[in-house]
């Protein structure tokens, strides 16, 4: 109850309602993702209560996801990596008169698959959370690792450069005082180190303002030639018989995205995918997605907002982001005073209800505008890139800055730019420096920790069945994405 009544706080119903139509504009407009919506607000909710902040990062991340879909359907541009699968039928609906129908099926499924994604978190999370309190630190050694190989497997063209980036991100991570000792490492004299590199101006450097050089460089063009497109919306809202026709098939989709959720590191736009392969396999008329399939529409947009959910449970439950955006929020939980991990909902249960009553309203509320809003948000499509680039390097620079007011914090904002521009130029992730720089200090401390209580004997780690099942599970992610990768 104590909760749920700090969900419905004025004042955080007030953010909620601020960051969901942030998360509706951020996620229309082509390139900028949730991820680096989410990484540079979060600095300006630092001076706000847990529930106030929590409630603008939420409504921001779900109403992201939503409206990528809306630039997706309309110039067949995704608004967010999660709704690269809604091109595949959505703008193909669009050129056959349908746009408003399919932008109306977009905000009816993505909020079916949020809330359906946040039902399994009530279902799993608690349960799951228990389980890891019998974690010592050879489990949580390996479930570090687990992490680290899932991303690998997922990172991308390249396994090599997904590991080279998951390295960097670990050497990063080593910065600052020694764990168990407390000595310094690589602080090379300035006090600005000490405490390690900062986790959020990282963030916003590698998404924010590396995307904004990286969108400069390639001279990406404007979208108000396509913008046209919105003035010949007609019907929006679907038919009670369209909704339950496509019901199956959106329940078949939640599944599938809060299961690819629940996987570290995977993300809403492998839901997306992989969910609309897998319903034109089932499907009566396969011959029809890819040319304008409400199936196929319905099935994508399901998928990745479910995967929500499922990448909540895994971030809350053990303490390991289930994506990009979960990474960011185990720093925002962090500076509110909380550790995401198994003691959490053992501890701060009001906490945890907390995050689900506000994920629940953020999808009844982009459920209630997002009909008349699909057709305003349209227009921002024409907004000059210029004004867009501006915007975004203003608020990193203030977001970063205000942190611990250093102007340090500024320089690694800067030169995580620049590395993320150059990663973009070389087609090298990102996800796996971000999931390093978070599991990197867990790794290393409970690896540490576990080989004193083990008197230096590294078969502690394959001794304890929950380790080694772990341990098991990282090599065959790994293996099997070679195998993947060499057969295609």
């Amino acid at each position: 109850m104590q909760g749920f009544l700090q969900a419905i706080d004025p004042r955080a119903i007030i953010y909620l309602l601020v960051g969901t139509f942030s998360g509706l504009i951020i996620g229309t407009l082509p390139g900028l993702t949730a991820t680096m919506a989410v990484a540079i607000i979060t600095p300006l909710t630092f001076w706000l209560s847990p529930n106030e902040g929590l409630a603008m990062l939420i409504g921001v991340w779900n109403s992201a996801i939503f409206s990528g879909g809306i630039s997706a359907i309309l110039i067949n541009t995704p608004g967010t990596p999660a709704s690269i699968a809604s091109t595949f039928d959505g703008f193909a609906l669009t050129k056959k008169g349908m746009a408003g129908l399919a932008l109306g099926i977009n905000v009816v499924f993505s909020c079916v698959g949020g809330i359906l994604g946040i039902v399994a978190l009530i279902a799993v999370g608690f349960p799951l959370a228990k389980f890891a309190l019998s974690f010592g630190p050879a489990e949580y050694f390996t479930l570090a690792i687990f992490g680290l190989s899932t991303m690998v497997a997922v990172s991308g063209k390249s396994i090599l450069k997904g590991m080279i980036a998951g390295f960097l991100g670990f050497s990063i991570a080593l910065i600052g005082l020694d764990p168990i000792f407390g000595s310094e490492r690589f602080t090379f004299g300035r006090m600005e180190l000490l405490g390690g590199i900062s986790f959020i101006p990282v963030m916003i450097g590698l998404f924010g303002i590396g995307e904004v050089l990286s969108q400069i460089f390639t001279k990406s063009r404007t979208m108000s030639a396509d913008a046209r497109i919105t003035t010949q919306l007609k019907r929006v809202v679907p038919t009670f018989k369209e909704v339950k026709d496509l019901t199956p098939v959106a329940l078949l989709s939640s599944l599938i995205g809060i299961v690819i959720g629940v996987i570290p590191g995977a993300g809403a736009d492998i839901a997306g995918l992989v969910a609309w392969d897998q319903s034109r396999r089932i499907a009566k008329r396969p011959e029809e997605y890819g040319k304008g399939s409400l199936e196929g529409l319905a099935a994508s947009t399901t998928a990745n907002n479910a995967c929500l959910g499922g990448a909540l449970t895994t971030m809350m439950a053990l303490g390991l982001p289930g994506d990009a955006v979960t990474a960011i929020l185990i720093g925002a939980f962090i500076i509110y005073g909380v550790q995401p991990g198994p003691i959490m909902f053992r501890d701060h249960a009001n906490f945890v209800y907390m995050v689900i009553t506000l994920m629940l309203l953020a999808n009844v509320v982009f459920l209630a505008v997002g009909f008349f809003f699909s057709k305003i948000l349209t227009k921002f499509l024409s907004l000059p890139q210029s004004f867009i680039w501006a915007t975004i390097i203003i608020l990193s620079l203030v977001g970063s800055y205000a942190i611990n007011n250093s102007a340090f914090d500024l320089m690694i904002v800067f030169l995580s730019g620049v590395l993320g521009f150059i990663f973009r130029l070389l087609d090298v992730p990102l996800g796996p420096i971000v999931l390093a720089l978070i599991l990197g200090p867990m790794a290393e401390a409970n690896m540490r920790r576990a080989l004193i209580l083990s008197g230096g004997s590294f078969t502690t780690f394959f001794t304890r069945p929950i380790s080694l099942v772990l341990l098991i599970l990282s090599a065959v992610s790994l293996l099997t994405s070679v195998l993947r990768k060499r057969k295609s």
